[in-house]
């Protein structure tokens, strides 16, 4: 489930993503207490706990122990909502990385909370990146990674590439486990028995399977397909290890480039 952001309307939208904290959100509804602050806290707690597909104004509604129809006077629609959860929800990133011990241990520190805050809100993986938000807490996740990179030194060209190389290794590897743990919900299969249960009929039904893909034979011989943690799920445990190794190789790859210059 892909879902695009900014498909409501543009001026309604804008306005409430940038409207003061101390607006509280909106006309007086029909009974006190509601407010767009509200209803974007309770909707990103149904995404938490339910996931993106359970999320309607009405069950929101239902949450907050009014009708659908009442939230409409503070948000005019589902897609404004998810904009909205979509920048809220940002706001819990840190904004601030200390360089003074070198770019790359805040790099470091700055992907790896962005890969954790999107295990906490996996929902967050299914908002497109095509079509931004342009919500403050969003301008303030992209200038705060911007800000680190800058230590760099490198030109602003190469550190925007840099910037959305990061951005897409965090969210790869995060959805690979955001979907992992998806599945075992849904199917009650885990990720080793679901493994096991098919690779152990490879021999059976492909004999010559080390010869045709001698190169994937090869990384298994070796044990590469194995995660060092096994305390955790296969996918999951493989996916951190894809994360932690793609960021230390892009890492030394921007360092060649720092070099370079």
């Amino acid at each position: 489930m892909v879902v695009f952001a900014g498909q409501g309307d543009a001026r309604r939208s804008m306005d409430l993503l940038w409207r003061a904290p101390a607006e509280g959100g909106g006309r007086p509804g029909p009974k006190p207490g509601l407010s767009v602050a509200v209803i974007v806290e309770t909707a990103i707690a149904i995404a938490d706990q339910q996931g993106m597909a359970a999320l309607s104004m009405r069950v929101v509604g239902e949450r907050l122990g009014r009708t659908g129809m009442a939230l409409y006077t503070y948000v005019p629609g589902k897609s404004e909502l998810v904009d909205l959860m979509y920048d809220r929800v940002l706001a819990g990133l840190p904004r601030d990385y200390d360089t003074t011990g070198g770019w790359r241990a805040a790099v470091t520190a700055w992907a790896t909370d962005l890969w954790e805050f999107h295990l906490r809100h996996p929902w967050v993986l299914q908002v497109s990146q095509v079509r931004p938000v342009l919500g403050p807490n969003e301008y303030v996740m992209i200038d705060t990674a911007l800000g680190v990179l800058r230590a760099t030194g490198l030109p602003p060209r190469a550190i925007r590439r840099v910037a959305g190389s990061l951005f897409n290794l965090v969210r790869g590897s995060a959805q690979m486990i955001a979907e992992a743990r998806a599945a075992a919900a849904e199917t009650g299969v885990s990720d080793e028995e679901w493994w096991y249960a098919r690779s152990a009929l490879l021999e059976e039904v492909a004999p010559d399977f080390a010869e045709r893909y001698p190169s994937v034979a090869w990384l298994g011989d070796a044990g590469a397909y194995e995660p060092e943690d096994q305390s955790v799920p296969y996918m999951e445990g493989d996916a951190r290890e894809t994360f932690e190794a793609g960021l230390a190789l892009l890492l030394d790859g921007v360092e060649a480039a720092v070099r370079r210059r």
